[in-house]
């Protein structure tokens, strides 16, 4: 069943899909003023709170930048909107449902999982995290019956599927609501939630947060599974995980 399924979503404002990369210097720039002011604030009112990275380390990888458009379906993950028009994600509920999702995909057997990632910046990521964890990844451009077609030679049957963002991966997510499987997705402030079981609220376009996330996620589906300590951390870094692009590649809009 859907998250908040039946929920009429509208954008809020009428202009194209803004894709928010976050460069370290504007993220740097924005938490280093009233923003961040603002977020401490928002930390100190909770001093027990406790994250699975340092803060400062998740907002200068951008995982809370949003796009310059949100949807019902985002609005209770949203903690605000920036000067420049930029919605702002809730980095203790993007925390949380990195961890609800580790502990989701651990109980299934490793093969069985698969990750769609059609966005460039998605690909890297996507590999070292099935590398790790031993999910199957489905890189680039989503094959029209990969997972619903019997007669399709490399059709594959898993129990479960993670899809970087719902819109660039929608065939992937129309043909797992097909076949009946559950779908987590990495959702930003543009993203609604048709099809989709299980939400991770995140920047899915930055190339620093979605090695991040992923590096999280694999590190959390590894001790959810007993297979690394608690207090231990994956043998590939966050670097690792990174998309490596060329200028050219980088220019691209």
């Amino acid at each position: 069943m859907s998250e908040d399924e039946g929920k009429e979503n509208q954008p809020v404002e009428d202009q194209e899909e803004e894709a928010v990369e976050a460069p370290q210097e504007e993220t740097t720039e924005t938490v280093s003023t009233e923003p961040e002011a603002e977020e401490k604030t928002q930390e100190a009112k909770a001093p027990e709170e406790t994250l699975l990275l340092p803060r400062d380390t998740l907002l200068s990888a951008g995982i809370h930048i949003g796009t310059r458009m949100k949807t019902l379906d985002m609005e209770p993950f949203i903690y605000r909107v920036r000067p420049d028009g930029l919605f702002v994600l809730d980095v203790k509920k993007t925390d949380d449902r990195i961890r609800v999702t580790g502990k989701f995909l651990s109980r299934y057997e490793p093969a069985r999982v698969a990750i769609a990632a059609t966005r460039l910046y998605a690909h890297e990521p996507v590999k070292k995290f099935c590398q790790l964890t031993g999910a199957t990844p489905l890189i680039g451009r989503f094959i029209p019956g990969q997972l619903s077609n019997p007669q399709y030679s490399s059709r594959i049957d898993p129990e479960v599927i993670l899809v970087c963002d719902p819109r660039a991966d929608a065939q992937a997510v129309k043909e797992a609501s097909k076949v009946g499987i559950p779908i987590v997705a990495l959702c930003s402030t543009d993203n609604e939630f048709v099809g989709v079981d299980l939400v991770i609220p995140t920047n899915n376009k930055g190339r620093r947060a979605l090695a991040v996330v992923f590096w999280l996620l694999a590190r959390q589906v590894l001790r959810e599974r007993g297979e690394l300590g608690a207090d231990r951390d994956p043998p590939a870094t966050i670097e690792d995980f990174e998309a490596k692009v060329t200028r050219e590649e980088d220019e691209e809009p």
